[in-house]
């Protein structure tokens, strides 16, 4: 047993054993998540609602978004600035993120004040007043926000590029931000429909963890939230992703210091693993565990074999969502190394992946990443934020909570076979997007672009 396992199980050893996650649901619909964590008279408060960018449709492509920006302009009964500073005014913090599957609203206070975060919530989910003004003014600060974020950066462009490529017909195409058009003609009206549509209480998840005691948080949820009228909530038509018949290939020129490599495999993501006649819900597991071999730490293959080993990349990283409502993929992105062009960079990632397909990974290896994996959960553990954030994220996408909960023994029962399962599944060029960032000289004289002005919306 490795060093950091012996660490992460006696530290997992003086963790709460007892904490627990109670739920409710009330009449009118709405889930309430509690879960219980007495070590600090903290709470935090979470809504997540049903609903992202991948809901939208072409034309109003970061509608989502744009709504939770608004979320924080005002009701009758709290205008303009007051959330933020009831929040405020009484010791917590708060803000939001939109995803592609969700959009989630959250406070941190002292456990005596939750019940002004649920009287704010349960105000704005119905009341919001949506000025035409308001609007204007911070639909111009999404646009802003998409040029810093993605515009003026050749990486994040490249990535957006490649997802855009990859999916042909699954909304994971559109990015959470959405389309610059769409933002151009996008209507307060537009917001006010989205609005009506997806914010309403058999459509949401309230997510309450910390000091807390659960039948006091179901009272006060129904107290608050209870009385809010169910809204008629209908699921977009489905969009699911063709089959993807051969290679995508796909070079972007534009002003960039380096180039970028970004590569796509198409991959099952857990609940459509969970589906009739889906693949074996083992897979996204082993393919949590395939991103630790690759990319976990500066013991992972990556960092000893591209980066510090053949000097062949700048830097080089593997990512999985394992909880996403569709059909997912699983990315490397990659900066060569000096002298290396990205043609040689791609050849590097395709051995290595060819090596996990052809050999089994070795026991200390899936040893040293599930080690890593228990003591994550120990350190998310330690934050009631991350503890309520995976709740609503599973609920949300449509995963039963209690695999939140069951994520690490899900991913100890990986075998080095499994691994090698996947690899040799999915990693095929018949699932592969590769995009490819070809610098253009940079424009020195440009002044640099400052971040847009609004403390909101910027978790995503």
């Amino acid at each position: 047993m490795t060093r950091l396992l012996v660490l992460a199980l006696s530290v997992l050893a003086v963790l709460p054993a007892g904490a627990t996650v109670t739920e409710f649901v009330l009449d009118n619909g709405m889930k309430v998540l509690v879960k219980e964590d007495h070590r600090a008279p903290v709470v935090v408060s979470q809504v997540w609602y049903k609903v992202g960018s991948s809901y939208e449709h072409d034309g109003i492509t970061g509608v989502s978004h744009a709504l939770e920006h608004m979320m924080f302009k005002g009701t009758k009964k709290y205008p303009d600035g007051e959330f933020s500073r009831i929040i405020a005014e009484n010791g917590g913090n708060e803000n939001a993120f939109t995803g592609h599957d969700y959009t989630a609203y959250f406070q941190t206070l002292e456990k005596s004040r939750l019940p002004i975060s649920l009287e704010l919530e349960a105000d704005r989910m119905r009341n919001l007043t949506l000025p035409p003004e308001e609007f204007r003014r911070e639909i111009e600060v999404v646009k802003e926000e998409r040029r810093w974020r993605t515009e003026d950066r050749p990486e994040a462009f490249l990535y957006e590029t490649a997802m855009a490529t990859a999916f042909q017909t699954s909304p994971y195409r559109q990015p959470i931000v959405g389309w610059m058009a769409d933002l151009e003609n996008m209507t307060v009206d537009d917001l006010r429909a989205w609005y009506g549509r997806w914010y309403a209480p058999n459509n949401a998840t309230l997510v309450v963890a910390g000091d807390v005691d659960p039948d006091t948080v179901h009272a006060l949820a129904k107290k608050h939230f209870g009385r809010l009228k169910r809204g008629k909530v209908t699921l977009p038509a489905a969009r699911p992703e063709v089959e993807q018949n051969g290679l995508k290939e796909v070079v972007l020129k534009r002003p960039a210091e380096v180039p970028y490599l970004v590569m796509a495999w198409k991959v099952p993501a857990l609940k459509t693993a969970l589906e009739e006649g889906g693949p074996e819900e083992w897979e996204p597991f082993a393919l949590e565990v395939l991103a630790g071999i690759l990319d976990g730490g500066s013991s992972a293959r990556f960092a000893t074999r591209l980066v510090r080993g053949s000097e062949v990349a700048a830097a080089v990283s593997a990512s999985y969502q394992i909880a996403a409502r569709l059909d997912t993929v699983f990315v490397v992105d990659a900066t060569p190394g000096q002298g290396v062009d990205v043609a040689q960079l791609e050849a590097a990632v395709r051995k290595e992946i060819e090596d996990v397909k052809e050999n089994p990974v070795s026991p200390e290896e899936l040893e040293r990443v599930k080690a890593q994996v228990i003591s994550s959960d120990v350190y998310e553990r330690d934050s009631v934020f991350y503890q309520a954030m995976k709740l609503g994220m599973f609920e949300t996408v449509g995963l039963p909570w209690q695999l939140a909960e069951e994520y690490v023994d899900r991913v100890r029962a990986v075998t080095a076979e499994q691994v090698q399962a996947v690899a040799r599944k999915y990693f095929r060029d018949e699932r592969l997007t590769v995009a490819r960032l070809d610098p253009l000289p940079m424009d020195r004289s440009a002044p640099p672009r400052r971040p847009p002005p609004s403390p909101h919306g910027d978790l995503h």
